[in-house]
């Protein structure tokens, strides 16, 4: 891998975490400044009230929780991750400076820090954010719910106890919606009670879809680990990684050699192995080891080397040739079954083609005509000596 790439990866890797330490940071922060005194920073220039210094501390914590969400968007290079965290870092650093407490001083420290390496590493959160339409239906249903019910119960406000502002009037709406309903915000006449059990109705509904959007793909995720298939989250979140493309004979020394070494993924399109290797938590992605998308979607322009091991060398050669068309500067390593077909494999693009075999037959027939040392070659070459 070519050392803008490593660079690249460093600065991916460092914008994430900054960006999961601000969060942490904030809602440590916050949650401490919610009820201790302003001392420090602003408080000993400018007069912050009370009331501004509480907001600042109860917003800080629920910006952390969005930092959260940010990191983790980041993690699988969102773009809009990207721009929510672009948006939430000032807002970290300003809270920060509100809560005025010396509690704060990290916060605004690593905000400020992590603010330039987000503008430098731009270019790496490339992913776009994919909803499907099952759930931007679930967002507008949700969305439009709560406009429903703050609205109507803002015009209905004269038939509600404890309801005057339009904060009270979503408030109601709220903690109807989420059968929540701590009855201190309730209807005092027959229109109202109607309206109200209207809210009741179309806000648990929209609470509910929007539920099994949110959930749907953390169950589908679990499906497809135990069929062995990675979702695209954990696709995108390979870096430096060595491509296993086919699964044959040489596959599990291969993975055995690779487990202490450098993250993998294996591509293969076989069922059963394939759900063998996923009950073992080993990364595999299910489809053809030879096929552009599929490789693609493993992370090639991300990895480190590709290796090309399946039970045919006419498999080998064109997972070689169409691996080093889509990718011409990786390094790739190919096992070749027929010692004469070496050469094709190297036409074909490998840098480095293996005869496992080979190798294993010439040992034997020294050892045989009276070569004392082979087992030392041997273990060697496994790394037991």
């Amino acid at each position: 891998m070519e050392w803008g790439e490593r660079w690249g990866l460093i600065g991916t890797h460092l914008t994430v975490a900054l960006t999961a330490i601000v969060a942490v940071l904030s809602i440590v922060t916050g949650i401490a400044n919610i009820s201790a005194p302003a001392v420090g920073l602003l408080h000993d220039r400018i007069a912050i009230p009370a009331i501004v210094h509480r907001t600042a501390g109860f917003t800080g914590a629920m910006t952390g929780f969005l930092m959260l969400l940010s990191a983790y968007g980041l993690r699988t290079r969102l773009r809009a991750a990207w721009w929510s965290t672009a948006v939430l870092l000032p807002m970290t650093a300003i809270q920060g400076l509100l809560q005025s407490s010396v509690l704060s001083l990290p916060l605004i420290v690593v905000s400020a820090l992590a603010m330039p390496n987000l503008l430098a590493n731009r270019s790496h959160f490339d992913r776009e954010l994919q909803l499907t339409n099952t759930q931007i239906a679930a967002g507008l249903a949700l969305v439009g719910a709560q406009a429903y019910g703050t609205l109507g119960t803002y015009a209905l406000r004269e038939g509600f106890a404890e309801v005057d502002t339009i904060l009270d009037a979503f408030y109601y709406t709220l903690v109807t919606a989420s059968t929540v309903g701590y009855g201190d915000a309730t209807p005092v006449t027959q229109e109202a009670r109607l309206f109200g059990m209207s809210v009741l109705l179309v806000g648990t509904a929209s609470f509910a879809v929007a539920l099994g959007a949110l959930l749907s793909p953390v169950i589908e995720a679990r499906l497809a680990a135990a069929l062995g298939k990675m979702n695209d989250a954990e696709l995108a979140s390979l870096d430096d990684h060595v491509l296993v493309l086919g699964y044959g004979e040489l596959t599990e020394p291969i993975l055995q050699e690779l487990e202490t070494r450098a993250p993998f993924v294996v591509v293969t399109d076989h069922d059963e192995r394939a759900e063998r290797l996923a009950d073992r938590d080993v990364l595999v992605l299910r489809g053809d080891p030879s096929d552009e998308e599929t490789i693609e979607r493993a992370g090639l322009d991300r990895a480190r080397a590709a290796v090309v091991a399946t039970d045919t060398d006419a498999e080998d050669a064109l997972t070689v040739l169409t691996v080093r068309q889509l990718r011409p500067d990786v390094r790739i390593v190919s096992a070749a079954t027929d010692r004469e077909n070496v050469d094709k494999l190297r036409r074909a693009g490998a840098d480095a083609v293996i005869s496992p075999a080979t190798i294993g037959g010439r040992l034997m027939v020294q050892s045989a005509l009276g070569r004392t040392d082979t087992e030392d070659v041997a273990d060697r070459l496994l790394g037991d000596r």
